[in-house]
């Protein structure tokens, strides 16, 4: 069962990783389908969730406010922005198990890739990047 769209996505804009992952899910998604919240603008609050959950691993949330987490999130949004054909395989489920462990290891390294050159130019994910 798809969620109801607009499916919220909450995205970590310091993380260079996530930075282009935003880049990307926007040249194809629409505010229809798709809205991406940063949440390492400062000031941002989440009635839902606390700062430290959003970023232990990506939260997304449909219209009816059903939570996905982890690889279903990161699944239903690149369906949401229309990207199926790059989606299909995260849900395939003899791959589930092994998609899950790579996005469990992610989230364990992800913390320690803000050395990686971020998309703006100039910002680097530093101590607002927790595990995701």
């Amino acid at each position: 069962m798809s969620p109801k769209l607009p499916l919220t996505l909450y995205v970590d804009g310091a993380c260079p990783l996530c930075a282009r992952e935003v880049i990307w899910l926007r040249r194809h998604a629409t505010l229809e389908c798709l809205q991406l919240v940063d949440i390492s603008t400062p000031g941002f609050v989440s009635e839902d969730r606390s700062l430290d959950q959003l970023r232990s691993k990506l939260h997304a949330r449909s219209a009816d406010g059903h939570w996905l987490t982890g690889l279903d999130a990161t699944y239903w949004s690149w369906r949401a922005a229309g990207l199926g054909k790059w989606a299909a395989p995260l849900g395939w489920r003899p791959l589930r198990p092994l998609l899950l462990l790579a996005y469990w290891l992610f989230s364990l390294a992800r913390p320690y890739l803000g050395w990686l050159p971020h998309p703006d130019g100039s910002s680097r994910c530093t101590d607002r990047c927790g595990p995701r």
